[in-house]
């Protein structure tokens, strides 16, 4: 983004600002199903299933206030960038760098995993949009309890993997299966903290199952609740404010919703609300405090790519510029939120504000 902006003479520093903005603060926002979907999902679903054991959720539960929100926050940051970052950075003064062409061999590559992209997706699209389509409800043709939903992970592995390998062969970055092999379990080798994260969050969700401490927390505080007459909309924006403050703090989705999951899942769920709308609540609340948080392992990625271009800078300079959108991805968010809320939209196929 920084060498993009500085190629077309515009500040590379606002390129940095706003691309780290879009994709830290917009962070649950998106037009596909993701990784942290069926991440967040399987927490969800543990938490739940403390008050209901026959609870079974699906990654797209929130997938129809996802794309919208998609469309709001890149207009919100388009507006933020354009009235806030780029006055404040002005043009750039240092030398430019200028972006090396594309090899014949990258040309060829990206073609192929752009034609086997598209081949993919008409295949899904040929399994899936017909009603008798192979991955539809064999029994009944429909679509929210098919084996596309339930296969929804390897499905977006392959998305991933296929396009990949394409390209690999096709630039000749890649030789032989065993480089295929080496490059895969390179990647897997990153994920390795996650890992460790994820055998110890299971750990918890299991013990609070056991204690019944979940159990107990869940009920008192929505007695609580309701003896308060604190519920409803006012409710849930306060659970966002909460998140985003504890996200401040804990900037790991997947521990912070670990620990709050399990105490406001059940919670809300015996006051009528679906985990759907707390799992959204808790999304809109874990990302708008992202871009301004230095807990956030990304944060000092930033700073050390911002130097590059400005030696001087530093982490107050960072957080100052990235409040804006912030503050307005918050009050944008969460009239959209208050908006679905009051309308009781879906938020996805199938998954409602309120317990069906």
């Amino acid at each position: 983004a920084a060498m993009i902006f500085m190629s077309i003479g515009r500040n590379p520093l606002a390129g940095l600002i706003i691309t780290y903005a879009a994709v830290a603060g917009g962070f649950s926002a998106n037009i596909l199903i993701s990784s942290l979907d069926v991440l967040l999902l399987g927490i969800t679903e543990s938490a739940a299933q403390i008050a209901d054991p026959a609870y079974a959720g699906r990654a797209t539960m929130n997938y129809y206030f996802l794309i919208a929100s998609t469309f709001l926050l890149v207009i919100i940051g388009t507006w933020v960038a354009k009235k806030f970052t780029e006055p404040r950075f002005g043009s750039f003064h240092g030398e430019i760098e200028k972006l090396e062409p594309l090899t014949a061999l990258e040309k060829r590559g990206l073609k192929w995993a752009g034609i086997v992209t598209l081949v993919y997706i008409l295949v899904i699209a040929f399994t899936v949009i017909p009603s008798n389509g192979l991955l539809r409800d064999p029994a009944t043709g429909g679509f929210l309890n098919s084996p596309f939903m339930a296969g929804i992970v390897p499905i977006m592995l392959f998305f991933f993997l296929l396009p990949g390998l394409a390209y690999g062969i096709a630039a000749k970055e890649v030789k032989n299966d065993k480089e295929v092999a080496e490059k895969i379990f390179k990647s897997i080798a990153d994920m390795a903290p996650f890992i460790v994260l994820a055998f110890a969050a299971s750990q918890m969700i299991a013990f609070f199952n056991w204690s019944n401490i979940g159990s107990i927390l869940a009920i008192k505080g929505a007695e609580l609740l309701q003896a308060l007459n604190f519920t409803g909309l006012p409710m849930m924006i306060g659970f966002v404010l909460i998140c985003a403050f504890v996200n401040l703090l804990i900037a790991s989705a997947s521990a912070k919703w670990a620990l709050l999951a399990p105490i406001f899942v059940p919670m809300f769920l015996y006051l009528g609300y679906s985990p759907a709308v707390t799992q959204m609540a808790y999304r809109v609340g874990d990302s708008i405090t992202n871009p301004i948080t230095p807990m956030l392992p990304y944060f000092a990625i930033l700073l050390s790519f911002a130097k590059r271009y400005d030696k001087n800078i530093g982490i107050g300079t960072l957080i100052s510029s990235l409040l804006p959108f912030s503050v307005f991805f918050a009050i944008g968010w969460i009239i959209l939120f208050a908006i679905w809320f009051l309308f009781g939209l879906p938020l996805g196929p199938g998954d409602y504000i309120y317990l069906k």
